[in-house]
């Protein structure tokens, strides 16, 4: 079979397991998998388990965790050392020790079934010590929990694990031989990746931003989606050649392009690569299991998917809450992570090719692994009830952010309730209170929710599609509810609880199109906004002005209207889940700027800060909890909060002005 006969089997394949498992409502993860199962050598065998299939779904690692990186910058990885070299070290370390303990016991008790080395022994705890990258973040990025506490902690392990497969795959080996130059070895590959990582952050991350200018100013799409690919493939290759993993390439990759104003455009342009490859691993994975194995020692296969799966969760959890984390988060980071993971096979297969394990065992070793990473969806899904099941303390946890909401809303009636505060959240809200409207906005993004809230707006960190964040945003006193972002399931969702606590309120739906208008509507829904219908209606407008129809007084008057009003409508509180129209640096956007006591505008007015050099504007400024006027006379104090407004650039010389 070629690499076009491959490929073709895989697409079809991934498409009609993605189409039916889209139907029955799973994760489209388990659609790949099973997908894998059934075509390849061990189920139907349309698909070969060989180096092209390996290579490509290789690619799908590397776009996700260039992906990842997006979402981290040098800073914030700085201040997440602690967890990834204290809290992941600790995990694989003491997982490796555990699985040696563990090996020395079964020698010494069972040496008639199973007689293992110390060398497998360390061969089989570095393999179980890893988690499925791919799998975890892929479920944290689609269930928004990337930037919460225990994602941020589920990822800096994962980063370590990474890390750690480098002198793990040097050790195994020079264990297997009895090399005496162990040491040697490892220095040099760990001198390697120094200079790598050396030449990657410190190097890179002055050229990326003036690179990335460069090609910018070009104007071409084209020119740009290049550029990008040779960026995520080319520190891919570096770490690569280094020795080093190409997936921690991607990241640092990933994480230097974060630190410019093109990475919104970059996290879109990357996407159906990531999404594409990253189904094909899925699908090698799943062409792993070897079905009549499983069943024909049914047993042994579950002993070694259970276990290692509990001990695994136990341990990670554990260690979470020694290096200080709350019972939840320390109980969801071991549920992400008790999987096995894609360099856990790796680390198998080198030590089935070296002769450390017996091949029988090796394959029922495999499909447990494959097991448990198929069960891993929906252990990823069920996190919140399992915790909540666990630990009494997440109920009070989410009882205390329930009040929080409840207690921002209690003294308001006939407001409105904004799901969602993103970009026409934020527009919306901005338009009510220049109506003298009152409203509370519930948003997912911590980060969003942080700022806007610093500059004054009344948003809450919850979920809009949870009764009980609806109970407690005030729905039985609201005046209507919005919904600002397109997701027809969420917004499902919200309209069942709705009907269910008040049925009379008035509920405007966005949506992208309008093929899901009359079952929103049939749920519920008074208005639904279809965006690309609006947007239609805009050019029908232009277009009737221009063709001469005697309306056009009045349809000049509403575009103008509209021009006027776009204006004040410009610029928004970002967040981690932004995505930016465009690969340059002309987007508008809202940021938060608190004066402290050392700050250079302290003790000045508007007029001798001069920030309209700087190409930025002053939106808006409160003094405790009052308004201030934007008034060139106007002094500043510590403390006062000044929202700035303009382009990336243009924002950071304004706050660089203000601060310092």
């Amino acid at each position: 079979m070629n690499a076009l006969d491959t490929t073709l089997s895989l697409l079809t394949a991934a498409v009609l397991g993605v189409v039916a498992f889209r139907m029955l409502q799973l994760p489209p993860i388990l659609g790949y998998l099973v997908v894998g199962v059934m075509i390849g050598p061990h189920g139907l065998g349309f698909a070969e388990d060989n180096e092209i299939t390996h290579e490509m779904a290789e690619f799908g690692v590397v776009f996700l965790m260039f992906s990842i990186g997006l979402e981290f910058s040098l800073p914030k990885l700085m201040t997440m050392r602690k967890q990834v070299f204290g809290l992941g070290m600790a995990q694989v370390v003491v997982t490796i020790v555990a699985a040696l303990a563990g090996g020395a016991i079964v020698s010494y008790w069972l040496p008639q079934w199973f007689a293992i080395s110390w060398q497998a022994s360390f061969a089989l705890g570095g393999a179980l010590a890893m988690s499925s990258t791919a799998i975890v973040s892929k479920m944290l990025t689609e269930r928004l929990e990337l930037e919460s506490l225990h994602g941020r902690q589920i990822i800096a392990i994962l980063l370590f694990q990474d890390l750690a497969v480098v002198p793990l795959l040097i050790l195994v080996p020079a264990m297997a031989a009895h090399s005496g130059d162990i040491v040697q070895t490892l220095a040099w590959a760990g001198g390697k990746a120094v200079l790598v990582l050396f030449v990657l952050l410190v190097i890179g991350q002055r050229l990326m931003r003036t690179w990335f200018r460069i090609v910018v100013k070009r104007r071409s799409q084209e020119l740009f989606m290049l550029n990008l690919l040779l960026v995520t493939l080319g520190a891919a290759w570096l770490t690569d050649r280094a020795g080093l993993s190409m997936a921690l390439g991607a990241f640092v990759a990933g994480m230097l392009i974060s630190e410019t104003e093109y990475r919104h455009q970059v996290e879109e342009d990357i996407k159906p690569f990531r999404d594409v490859l990253l189904g094909l691993f899925f699908i090698t994975v799943g062409m792993l299991l070897n079905l009549k194995l499983v069943f024909s020692n049914a047993g042994i296969v579950l002993f070694l998917f259970v276990v290692p799966l509990l001990l695994k969760f136990v341990l990670i959890a554990g260690l979470a809450r020694l290096f200080g984390s709350t019972t939840s988060v320390a109980l969801r980071t071991g549920l992400a992570l008790a999987q096995a993971g894609e360099f856990g096979f790796v680390l198998l297969n080198q030590a089935g090719a070296l002769s450390l394990i017996d091949k029988e065992l090796l394959q029922l070793i495999l499909a447990s692994m494959v097991l448990s990473m198929l069960v891993s969806p929906f252990i990823l899904a069920k996190s919140d009830a399992i915790v909540m099941k666990l630990s009494a303390n997440e109920w009070m946890m989410q009882s205390l952010a329930l009040t929080q909401i409840a207690a921002r809303t209690m003294s308001t009636r006939k407001h409105v309730i904004i799901a969602g505060f993103g970009r026409s959240g934020q527009n919306l809200a901005r338009l009510l209170s220049e109506e003298n409207i009152d409203y509370h906005a519930l948003d997912l993004d911590p980060d969003r929710v942080r700022e806007a809230q610093t500059g004054g707006a009344n948003v809450s960190y919850g979920d809009a599609a949870r009764r009980e964040s609806l109970v407690a945003a005030g729905i039985n006193r609201a005046s209507a509810l919005v919904i600002t972002y397109t997701s027809t399931a969420s917004a499902l969702r919200i309209l069942h609880f709705v009907n269910e606590l008040n049925p009379s309120l008035p509920v405007i739906v966005r949506s992208h199109d309008d093929v899901d208008l009359e079952k929103l509507r049939a749920a519920g829904a008074t208005e639904v906004v279809p965006e690309l219908m609006e947007g239609s209606l805009m050019l029908a407008s232009h277009a009737l002005v221009l063709l001469g129809v005697p309306l056009r007084r009045v349809v000049h008057r509403v575009q103008a209207a509209r021009d006027a009003r776009y204006e004040s409508l410009r610029g928004f509180f970002h967040g981690a889940s932004d995505a930016s129209d465009s690969p340059d640096a002309m987007q508008i956007r809202l940021h938060t700027v608190v004066l402290t006591e050392r700050a250079t505008a302290v003790g000045k007015t508007l007029a001798e800060l001069a920030l309209e050099d700087t190409e930025a504007e002053i939106h808006s400024m409160r003094r405790g909890s009052r308004r201030l006027e934007l008034q060139a006379e106007q002094g500043l104090q510590a403390g006062d909060v000044i929202v700035l407004r303009g382009t990336s650039e243009a924002v950071a010389r304004a706050e660089l002005r203000l601060l310092k």
